[in-house]
């Protein structure tokens, strides 16, 4: 989230697309109607089900489902048509001035320096900026260069007309129009937006472009930074946004610092490439810290051992030869490549693409570790439990060993929402039996294998030997103490730089050795402080534990608990916060100021999101992470598949090709990644006509409420959805029993036929939905059921590898 929950009440419209929030959110959906109430805020869905969001909106319009991007596109465009741009915003905050390569082109589907053997962009180079004599990247103010971002992006987007999305999405053209005009309406400073999206966006396999493409309209309106605006995921139960934070996946490490590759051969190489050089005059460059933060966070997991005669442990991180992501895991034990696997609150057989492929992989361990507090599929993999599991158990070999761990509310600990917070929590009651807290479990293994290494050796000891463990309990640390860790600690004196203006003022100490770290602004790189991750250094101050702080007090009167846990990064509750003033300083919006420069520095109702010395005339942008200082509408490099987001079908289509273009390399992701063997199990629409989604319910909390007996009585059995004219071509009624198939396997449910979810007309075909719930499977109190991803294809988003699971072909007839 850019913002926060609370925040969402000082919205004029709200538009939910890509999740469901009333139904997956029921306690942070009340912001919204906050807003409805107390601001006569609007309310907007677009989704393929008629959902339970949509039964409050003010307006729903249908989409097919995998078609977001086009509809979004057709914003775009709606509003350049339409002179319905915050042109002043655009110019000064985004890089729509920029001039990129001039050899940079789109071409019927794809973009300059595609390599089709590689399925991949391998030559970036025309998607970067022109780079001056002086080291700065060349801007037109006048934005008319043919080769200036705004123009690029305007007859990138020029494609997407009201028919095309019609075509392509099957949203009534009417209903599209009404939509882009109300989401257009709030391109003035007096009116401001925000965007609720949630999984429904994130699992596709153009998913991050989706979220890309919202955000480049947020900035176009205007609405990035303010109060009532910016673009907010929402995240699901604890802990999602902590693991997230902390980087429990190998492409980065905690605070989302990029993990060294093979090719870092050297820690000088390494810094030097993730460390940005400032792209624009008077830039903050934010990103120049990046030293800092990796050096303090090997300093508090090496300690003393990390020194500047071996570049700070460099060489003890683990270097990547490729992709470690879920489904390259998967991938790998599937191809036979991997002797064992830990799993620790995680449930693969029933969260990850294609349960077949998924239960042949496990099957080739020689053994697998469960630590989680219930029963799980993944558990019992290997037990026949008949349709819904038919697997013959005397050929699977795998050791199972399962370490019963305790539930979230029998440990103390912190907890992160989606709005940044992290807020602690006591434990509500002792774990059972013999169930131990994850910390104990992992410490005592750490503890145990170090104590292996000391004693026999290895191959390479060092980093498991020097590894920091200086916790009062070794096998089973507080939390109290692993949070102040990751907070950071002064290992010397910390004394600021001096002033300039007052060279002979006495020395200011920021921190001295030992104490808390106030807040990342006093990490060095060199040596002199430990941080386990940047972005929450403040959380466990010199002060004491901030997250366990529980004050309401709101002088703003626009949700800004300052004093109420901590928000990540330094308490800051609306990021990009610079850019809710004018370039001048003053806000755009006076009713809903937040922070402003007042002569003498940026102050308001927020901690500002810049150097609060850097007044308007120095050129800092808003945006300090990017070394541009301003946000990216056109993503110079970064982007698997394009630099400009593009509609692509996904890899199980309806139509059978691509309305957007006429290339048969460019129908879907044509940078997405596809394993040998998973292409060949994409269906075709001849064979599978119907396109299918899956959905959660509010009765149930992804795999763990079906062994909650109070759950399962309101949501016992499971079903899936289809539309009344689907039931009536197929001959189906409902309550029926269906079966309902893929390429990859078929399940078998009762079908509720629904008004909720019409056949929409796209490409000059009649595309109908199957809605599938996730909830069930073959372990629980519940009914029970087929696991949804037996259906689903082995394919993910081309950047975070998210799995498609919102996209794909089924058939379904009466069982």
């Amino acid at each position: 989230m850019t913002n926060s929950w609370n925040d969402i009440k000082n919205a004029d419209l709200v538009l939910i697309m890509g999740g469901n929030a009333a139904e997956a959110h029921p306690c942070g959906f009340k912001w919204v109607t906050e807003a409805m109430q107390h601001r006569k805020a609007k309310l907007v869905v677009v989704d393929p089900r008629f959902t339970r969001s949509a039964a409050v909106a003010d307006v729903y319009a249908p989409i097919r489902t995998g078609s977001d991007i086009a509809f979004l596109g057709g914003v775009i465009n709606y509003m350049i048509s339409n002179n319905k741009v915050h042109m002043e915003y655009v110019k000064s905050y985004t890089n729509a001035p920029f001039l990129v390569n001039k050899d940079f082109k789109f071409d019927n589907g794809l973009f300059s320096g595609y390599d089709e053997s590689k399925r991949a962009y391998p030559d970036k180079s025309t998607w970067q900026y022109v780079i001056g004599k002086d080291g700065y990247a060349q801007v037109d103010e006048t934005l008319q260069s043919p080769h200036c971002v705004w123009q690029l992006m305007k007859k990138h987007y020029a494609r997407y007309t009201p028919e095309m999305v019609n075509k392509v999405c099957g949203t009534p053209k009417e209903a599209f129009l009404q939509i882009a005009e109300m989401i257009a309406g709030t391109h003035t400073p007096d009116r401001v937006m925000t965007i609720l999206y949630a999984l429904g966006w994130t699992q596709h396999s153009v998913g991050s472009q989706m979220i890309r493409t919202m955000a480049m309209i947020q900035l176009l309106l205007g609405n990035m930074g303010r109060a009532g605006g910016g673009v907010n995921a929402l995240r699901g139960h604890a802990n999602v946004q902590g693991i997230t934070d902390m980087c429990a996946y190998s492409e980065v490490l905690p605070g989302y610092l990029g993990a060294p590759m093979d090719s870092d051969d050297t820690h000088e190489k390494y810094l030097a490439a993730r460390t940005p050089k400032a792209l624009r005059p008077g830039s903050m460059n934010f990103g120049q810290n990046f030293p800092k933060w990796s050096i303090s966070q090997r300093k508090a997991w090496f300690g003393d051992a990390a020194t500047k005669e071996n570049d700070f442990a460099y060489d003890w991180l683990p270097k990547r030869d490729g992709a470690y992501d879920v489904l390259s895991i998967f991938e790998r034990m599937f191809q036979g490549k991997m002797n064992g696997f830990i799993c620790q609150g995680f449930n693969p057989i029933a969260a990850v693409p294609n349960k077949k492929k998924l239960g042949t992989a496990l099957a080739k361990l020689k053994y697998l570790v469960i630590m989680d507090p219930l029963q799980t599929e993944t558990a019992d993999f290997w037990k026949n439990y008949g349709e819904l599991n038919n697997v013959d158990s005397s050929t699977i070999q795998t050791e199972v060993f399962r370490l019963p761990a305790s539930c979230f509310a029998e440990d103390p600990g912190s907890f992160t929402n989606s709005s940044r917070n992290v807020q602690w929590h006591g434990r509500a009651i002792d774990p059972p039996g013999e169930a131990r807290t994850d910390r104990e479990i992992m410490s005592s293994l750490f503890v145990k294998l170090r104590g292996m290494y000391a004693k026999e050796g290895g191959a390479f000891p060092d980093a498991i030997k020097a590894l920091t463990w200086n916790y009062g309990n070794p096998g089973n640390p507080a939390p109290e103490e692993v949070l102040r860790e990751i907070n950071g600690r002064a290992l010397a004196d910390l004394v600021a730089p001096p002033d300039p203006k007052n060279p002979k003022a006495p020395p200011v100490f920021q921190a001295k050795a030992g104490e808390q770290l106030p807040g990342f602004g006093v990490l060095r790189d060199d040596g002199s402080t430990a941080c386990g991750n940047w972005i929450y250094s403040g959380v466990w101050s010199q002060a004491g534990n901030n997250s366990a702080r529980r004050d309401t007090s709101d002088p703003s009167g626009l949700g800004v608990y300052q004093n109420w846990g901590f928000s990540w990064p330094a308490n800051r509750r609306i990021l990009y916060n610079r850019a809710a003033a004018s370039p001048d300083g003053k806000p755009w919006d006076a009713s809903r100021r937040q922070i402003a420069w007042n002569g003498k520095a940026w102050a308001g109702t927020d901690v500002p999101d810049i150097n609060p010395a850097l007044g308007p005339d120095t050129g800092a942008g808003p945006f300090i992470m990017t070394p541009e200082g301003v946000a990216r509408l056109f993503a110079i490099g970064l982007m698997a598949e394009g630099p400009l987001p593009e509609h692509y079908e996904p890899f199980e289509t309806p139509l059978g090709a691509n309305p957007m273009n006429t290339n048969p390399k460019a129908i879907s992701n044509p940078a997405a990644r596809v394993y040998k063997g998973d292409m060949e199990q994409f269906g075709k629409a001849a064979e599978f006509p119907y396109a299918a989604t899956t959905y959660r319910l509010t009765e149930h909390l992804h795999y763990w409420t079906k062994n909650s007996r109070a759950n399962s009585i309101v949501q016992p059995q499971q079903f899936v959805e289809i539309g009344e004219d689907l039931a009536k071509e197929k001959g189906i009624r409902n309550g029926d029993t269906v079966k309902v198939s893929s390429n990859r396997g078929q399940i078998k449910a009762s079908v509720v036929v629904t008004k909720r979810i019409k056949g929409l007309e796209c490409n000059g075909k009649k595309v109908h939905t199957v809605g599938i719930p996730i909830h069930w499977g073959f372990i629980g109190v519940a009914q029970n059921g087929y696991l949804s991803n037996t259906l689903t294809p082995y394919v993910g988003d081309a950047n975070s590898q998210t799995p498609e699971f919102k996209s794909f072909l089924v058939n379904i007839e009466k069982a």
